[in-house]
């Protein structure tokens, strides 16, 4: 953890965005903001490892939502009536959903490390 550790600071964005992603709105702009800030140098490294940050915290998110759609399968599996309810528009709502979702963590999170580095040499607040 340090300036210019890009792997190590994404990496610790992205646990803080998964951390608070259950109940902090756009947390994934909190979690690309420290790794912006915690990387230093200038604004494109903030935003290169604010969005770095971002597919990390997609990357666990995805394997959560893998969980559950298993879990889901499972139960449609076993209750064959259910398969009309979520058939071709639950699948147009799955593949939009997903994309949103990504456009959503890839967005806040390269914001969020151009802010964080922003703050770190821009302001009196790091001081």
């Amino acid at each position: 953890m340090g300036e210019g550790d890009t792997f190590v600071n994404a990496v610790i964005g992205a646990v803080a965005t998964a951390l608070l992603s259950g109940f902090v709105p756009l947390a994934p702009l909190l979690g690309g903001g420290i790794a912006g800030y915690l990387e230093g140098g200038g604004r494109d490294d903030g935003v290169r490892v604010g969005f770095l940050s971002g597919v990390i915290g997609l990357a666990i998110s995805l394997v959560f939502f893998a969980v559950v759609f298993v879990f889901l399968t499972a139960f449609l599996a076993i209750v064959p009536d259910a398969l009309g309810v979520f058939g071709a528009m639950g699948l147009l709502v799955l593949v939009v959903g997903t994309i949103m979702t990504a456009a959503y963590f890839l967005g806040l999170s390269a914001l969020g490390g151009w802010l964080g580095n922003y703050v770190k040499h821009d302001t009196t607040i790091g001081d």
